[in-house]
């Protein structure tokens, strides 16, 4: 398991945010699996050159999310829920849709329009 993340001092997005979404993206991609010890928060923190307190904020709102679990004195292991990663992938496919709906209609698309476009995109 690759516990590299890759956070930028320079984006705009609050690092306990690039956290959360580079961690959430591992367990959702695979890259994580179910039952996997994530780095500790001393660990990450000095790893990627930000604050206890930062990191400690990602793994409480990741644990908060069902991303992860905590266990004292133990560490952060990725959640064992299958459903999770489901009941994710299924909130960033609603994001998508719900772009292509707004993108569509400032193209002037129909429903239809937009259903054949899918159709012909769809791998057989």
């Amino acid at each position: 398991m690759s516990q590299q993340l890759l956070l930028s001092h320079h984006s705009g997005t609050p690092m306990y945010q690039q956290i959360i979404e580079q961690v959430t993206a591992k367990v959702m991609a695979g890259d994580w699996l179910p039952g996997a010890m994530l780095p500790s928060i001393r660990e990450l923190a000095s790893d990627s050159q930000v604050s206890v307190i930062t990191v400690k904020r990602a793994y409480l709102e990741l644990e908060r999310a069902g991303v992860i679990v905590t266990q004292q004195g133990r560490g952060s292991f990725v959640a064992e829920s299958q459903e999770l990663t489901k009941s994710m992938l299924r909130a960033q496919l609603q994001q998508q849709l719900d772009a292509l709906v707004v993108t569509s209609k400032l193209l002037g698309l129909s429903a239809r329009a937009v259903q054949t476009l899918i159709s012909q995109a769809w791998p057989d």
